[in-house]
């Protein structure tokens, strides 16, 4: 049985970690890079960089930074945030990310996705997806960019599945109702969106305790769950979630 990937996700904001509720009323929590290698000696999977304010801003990925968690970590991580061409892919795995994660920029430019898994390979390519319940959607939710500020024509599910056929080779699905609630990830979403493609599903806004994991990984069909907000906070470490989980016969790495 494959095991399940427990992701720590750093949403930094001028070269420094930040976290919010719902995208709103980001506060400093660290030094990305420092973080990295602590969520590294815990036993994390893999991690998760999001420039949150570059797209917005109209910036490049953050090079530097990329360069100094590589030195530090040695586990595959992903890079998202104002990549928004084959140079930026090229630069950041350059600098050593393993995955590229577009978001905002794949919505503007879907051919940016074709174009990146032909180059790179499907492996590199990630789908960061924002989502939002909205009843006149077709699946009943709306997919969000520029950080969860601009609402899009697109549907979350026929994005999730048009991005694939273009090439993602994983989509990390962000349910911005749950983002930073620490109440439980949005199960009927991810379960939705990880019936319906062929590629891993990455849960991720929510996470509050190991139970909430547990239920996105099993009711919810997801590969991956992504965690922020319970371990920035000190309330678990990667270990205690991996040990909880086992515990609920949750295969992870140990």
């Amino acid at each position: 049985m494959l095991k399940k990937r427990i992701i720590v996700c750093l949403d930094v904001k001028d070269g420094r970690t930040t976290k919010g509720v719902q995208f709103q009323n980001n506060v400093d929590i660290g030094d990305p890079v420092d973080m990295a290698a602590e969520y590294y000696r815990q036993g994390v999977d893999e991690l998760v960089f999001y420039d949150i304010i570059a797209s917005s801003r109209g910036r490049g990925p953050i090079l530097d930074l990329i360069s100094r968690v590589a030195e530090r970590v040695f586990i595959p991580f992903c890079v998202g945030g104002g990549i928004g061409s084959l140079d930026d892919i090229r630069s950041t795995i350059l600098a050593g990310a393993e995955k590229i994660s577009l978001n905002s920029q794949a919505v503007k430019n879907p051919d940016l996705i074709r174009e990146g898994a032909r180059v790179f390979g499907n492996q590199c390519i990630v789908l960061g997806m924002d989502a939002k319940k909205d009843s006149t959607a077709p699946s009943g939710y709306r997919v969000y960019i520029n950080g969860g500020r601009v609402a899009t024509d697109k549907d979350a599910l026929e994005w999730a599945r048009e991005a694939v056929k273009l090439g993602a080779g994983e989509i990390v699905l962000n349910s911005m109702d749950a983002d930073g609630m620490k109440t439980g990830y949005e199960i009927d979403l991810t379960r939705l969106i990880a019936e319906n493609v062929d590629v891993p599903v990455i849960a991720s806004g929510g996470g509050g305790k190991s139970e909430h994991l547990a239920a996105v990984l099993s009711a919810g069909k997801a590969d991956a769950a992504l965690v922020a907000s319970m371990v920035h906070s000190g309330e678990y470490t990667v270990g205690r979630i991996k040990q909880e989980l086992a515990a609920a016969k949750i295969p992870v790495r140990l």
